[in-house]
């Protein structure tokens, strides 16, 4: 009978556990954010509670003293939308499922759950060390740094939803910087990294997100060849074109070249060919320098792993790019300038030459000019009238020059015997000028009168 009834009460016990779980671990319900914990300002994340009771009724509330109005009172099912976030909305939250046979009708708090807005601050920049192509296993060091004072930096993988991860930054120069040590790498190390910052008194409110970092596992497959046409040496300006190819049935090759950034790299699809290789040409051009190359292959399905790198290919460039060929970047513009160097020299030539060709005939036009003046201008001496042999020819008409540095004009005299006996009120020089035509030119100008001259000298 005992034994009954300890059975019973140990029954019933179970029973009443199973109606009325314990309010710890078990009854805490489990809230999460997706896409992420870190937020774009402006951007929107969903929260949701999930409760193993099998309730789906919940709320949530903030820990921190800057409270979101919206939580108050509120009830919400499954999930809530929360956006757009503003700086107000970072901070922790947890939330309480729906519990009808608890003494309050909700549950335990759940986990917390930090959400981080991002976009307050500057960004920062981040870098992989030594580079962003990591073997496997190896170990790769992605640096963080700023020159705002942030002594905060976090590191978020995109895609991933836990919590970023979250380092103080040591001063360096002006500059603080952080270093997030990623490794052994594995598949699931390899992706998108940014970085962000946050200052002291508001940690939940970081910088903008720094550029995107890819890092990219090696070293998972099997290594493709590479080729260079016409050759690994070339002359320079000549066109070479570099082949990655493997039989192994890769969608994308990647070529990369030593000592440059992951930027450079280029991929292209692999394209199949008649002896069963899978191959991408890349054209680089005409060359200007060499370098030292290398290929790889990936999948569509899973672009951060890559297979082994091909083997070095050295492409080495011959002759001087600058006298036998034009750089790729600049023929066109340099060929024109020489071109209109030439045709402004030329006409610049032409209008000199013009120039001292008309200042040549001005000279000598002028010269001509004077040298004329200078002829009509006889001494005073000459400038007589010849009369003792114009008595003992016979009375007829006498062309006379009247000489002046004035007007020129055309004037028909007679001998002095015809003259008026009253003398012209201007003084005048005359010349008499044997078998001249009458109508030949005559200088006159009227001059003022002056004591003591006669008319005719």
């Amino acid at each position: 009978m005992s034994l009954l009834v300890v059975s019973m009460a140990c029954v019933g016990f179970f029973l009443v556990q199973r109606a009325c779980p314990h309010m710890g671990g078990q009854d805490e319900p489990f809230l999460s954010a997706w896409p992420s914990t870190v937020v774009p300002q402006g951007g929107h994340v969903t929260l949701r509670c999930h409760y193993r009771g099998g309730f789906n009724n919940f709320t949530l509330y903030k820990e921190d003293e800057i409270h979101v109005p919206i939580f108050h009172g509120k009830i919400f099912q499954k999930s809530f939308i929360m956006g757009p976030v503003t700086p107000a909305h970072a901070g922790t939250y947890r939330c309480q499922g729906s519990h009808p046979h608890s003494p309050t009708g909700w549950s335990a708090p759940s986990n917390p759950v930090v959400i981080m807005v991002t976009g307050v601050h500057r960004k920062p920049s981040l870098l992989a060390l030594p580079g962003p192509l990591v073997k496997s296993n190896e170990t790769v060091i992605l640096q963080c740094w700023s020159d705002v004072m942030s002594e905060h930096f976090l590191l978020h993988r995109k895609g991933i939803s836990e919590d970023p991860l979250h380092l103080i930054g040591e001063l360096h120069d002006g500059v603080s910087k952080a270093n997030f040590s990623i490794g052994p790498m594995t598949q699931d190390l390899a992706g998108t990294y940014r970085c962000y910052g946050s200052l002291p008194h508001s940690p939940y409110e970081l910088s903008a997100p720094s550029d995107p970092l890819d890092i990219v596992i090696t070293g998972l497959y099997e290594k493709p060849s590479l080729s260079a046409q016409p050759g690994p040496t070339v002359q320079a300006g000549e066109n070479v074109t570099l082949s990655c190819s493997s039989r192994s049935s890769y969608d994308i090759y990647h070529l990369s070249r030593e000592g440059e950034a992951r930027e450079r790299e280029l991929s292209f699809l692999a394209v199949t060919k008649v002896n069963g290789t899978f191959q991408a040409d890349f054209p680089l051009g005409p060359a200007t320098q060499g370098g030292t190359y290398r290929c790889f292959g990936s999948f569509r399905v899973s672009p951060y792993e890559w297979s082994n790198s091909s083997d070095p290919l050295l492409v080495s460039v011959t002759g001087n790019p600058s006298s036998s060929w034009p750089s790729p970047t600049e023929p066109s513009s340099k060929s024109g300038i020489h071109r209109h160097l030439h045709v402004l020299t030329g006409t610049s030539v032409v209008i000199i030459l013009f120039i001292l060709l008309l200042f040549f005939l001005l000279h000598r036009w002028c010269s001509n000019k004077n040298n004329a003046a200078v002829m009509d201008q006889e001494p005073a001496g000459d400038r007589t009238v010849n009369t003792g042999d114009s008595d003992e020819q016979d009375p007829q008409e006498v062309t006379y020059a009247q000489l002046d540095h004035c007007v020129f004009t055309q004037r028909k005299i007679t001998r002095p015997s015809q003259r008026p006996k009253t003398p012209p009120t201007d003084t005048i020089v005359y010349t008499e000028l044997p078998n001249a035509d009458p109508r030949s030119k005559v200088v006159s100008c009227p001059q003022a009168p002056q004591s003591g001259l006669e008319g005719v000298f």
